[in-house]
């Protein structure tokens, strides 16, 4: 199957997006003030762990979509 120029980078330009918006979302979430991410204790609460896993799974879907974009506009130089 062979993607479009316009396809392949939009594709690659969402996996980029979804890298920027996550680790700016979990620096956020780090340094979270509020008491949502974290307990008086410092321990963290579920809030951290499901927006953490949240994530993650968004980084590997970012990173996939990013590659196949990426595959798309490498095999359009080659032809």
């Amino acid at each position: 199957m062979k993607l479009s120029r316009p396809v392949s980078w939009f594709l690659l330009a969402f996996g980029v997006w979804s890298w920027v918006i996550w680790v700016t979302f979990i620096k956020n979430l780090w340094k979270d003030g509020s008491g949502l991410a974290f307990d008086d204790a410092g321990h963290p609460t579920a809030y951290f762990w499901v927006h953490l896993t949240l994530a993650v799974v968004s980084f590997v879907l970012g990173t996939v979509v990013g590659v196949i974009g990426f595959r798309g506009l490498r095999a359009l130089r080659r032809a």
